[in-house]
């Protein structure tokens, strides 16, 4: 039986991937800043997702409130941290590439607003459980959490495999 080689993405693809997680995160938190009240939530999907525009001045699950230039300092190191980690290899398996992706562009995004408006703009809510207001970024950064796990669990199967 023949095996084929993993998937894996090229350096540019990773890049490009942050830079759309950058511009849709950006791009919708401009119009969540434009068309929503703070305070007024608005159904999207009914029963499930309303839109409702806060201002977050710390990190996730409230965490570190007030806190937005060292969470600004935070995102910068991070940001500077994965570009290295991205930069040192031309080819990454492809839940690697993926994470990676993810991670940069959602601490890009989030940095950006912490640094220009001193706050995160967050405007998507769940509706049926009670979970924090999130925004594109914090969706990047947990996409990046889960393909870190794939490739954590896909690694570990495969060197058991072997």
């Amino acid at each position: 039986m023949h095996n084929r080689p993993a998937p894996t993405m090229r350096r540019g693809s990773v890049i490009a991937l942050s830079v759309l997680m950058v511009v849709l995160d950006q791009l919708s938190k401009h119009w969540a800043r434009e068309a929503l009240i703070p305070g007024r939530a608005v159904p999207f999907v009914p029963g499930v997702l309303q839109l409702n525009l806060v201002r977050n001045t710390g990190a996730a699950f409230s965490l570190f409130r007030d806190s937005s230039m060292l969470l600004g300092a935070l995102s910068l190191v991070v940001a500077v941290g994965v570009s290295i980690w991205i930069w040192r290899e031309a080819r990454r398996d492809l839940w690697m590439g993926l994470a990676l992706g993810f991670l940069l562009g959602g601490t890009i995004g989030n940095g950006i607003d912490r640094w220009r408006l001193g706050h995160v703009t967050d405007f998507l809510e769940l509706v049926p459980i009670q979970f924090p207001i999130f925004n594109w970024a914090d969706i990047a950064i947990n996409l990046a959490v889960l393909c870190f796990l794939i490739d954590a669990f896909g690694n570990r199967h495969a060197q058991s495999d072997s």
